[in-house]
């Protein structure tokens, strides 16, 4: 117990604000808006998210709030929550229980290739860690309504990478690291994307197969590679608290 935090609550509050923190060092960010969000463990009717109002930099492991899936908050804070997340967190975690994380950002790559008709083209090697899990979700304004938690549900399916149209990106990953990993490779291939297209040269394209294998293995080593991935991007970072997974690893 970590002052009256489960051992397992806490490890998952260390990952979520070291994710806030990964994700300012790479310009992740949009002011005060958009969120992370992670199940606890041993409450899977509950998740973490950021107080609304502080910046990814902000953001701890105490001051992370706990709320249901109907956005009760169930921590001792003086913070609110951004309402908009509980349409787009509340809704993706009660539908996905295989689902641990939700990432959701306004990134300016992000938004631009969700802003054209045909999407994320797989056109990259990066492209294609996420070839066929790819979904798309029309704009409905900003996300307040109730309604639109049906949509999102529908649209995102059983994949765990979306694109919100004209509104930015969403990644959902049985684990932190996971999820953090989808959105790098969304964010660099829609990068990519836009560098190669203001070229104006012909496109080289990838045949269906080839796009297919290069998933397949990709996904095959996911697994592995996660542990790798997730431990070096923790290295990065110059803050007490991820020395206990650092340590853990």
């Amino acid at each position: 117990m970590h002052n009256g935090i489960s051992d397992n609550e806490w490890k998952t509050r260390l990952e979520l604000a070291a994710a806030y923190h990964l994700a300012g060092k790479f310009g992740w960010t949009d002011l005060i808006y958009t969120h992370f969000t992670a199940r606890i463990p041993d409450e899977p009717d509950c998740f973490l998210i950021n107080p609304f109002g502080l910046h990814f930099h902000e953001v701890t492991p105490t001051n992370l709030i706990k709320v249901s899936f109907d956005g009760e908050i169930l921590s001792d804070t003086n913070h609110d929550i951004n309402p908009a997340s509980m349409v787009v967190h509340g809704a993706t975690h009660a539908a996905r229980p295989d689902i641990a994380c939700v990432i959701h950002l306004h990134t300016i790559n992000g938004i631009a290739v969700s802003s054209v008709k045909d999407g994320l083209l797989p056109i990259s090697q990066h492209a294609l860690h996420l070839f066929g899990d790819i979904a798309y979700h029309d704009y409905e304004g900003i996300a307040m309504r109730e309604d639109e938690k049906i949509t999102i549900v529908r649209d995102l399916g059983e994949k765990k990478v979306m694109l919100l149209r004209n509104h930015g990106t969403l990644t959902a990953g049985t684990s932190i690291p996971e999820a953090f990993m989808l959105m790098y490779m969304l964010e660099k291939a829609a990068e990519i994307q836009i560098k190669t297209l203001a070229q104006g040269l012909p496109l080289c394209t990838i045949p269906t197969e080839v796009c297919m294998r290069a998933y397949e293995q990709a996904l095959s080593k996911r697994e592995v590679h996660l542990k790798l991935e997730w431990s070096a991007l923790l290295r990065l970072l110059d803050t007490p608290y991820v020395r206990p997974l650092l340590n853990a690893a």
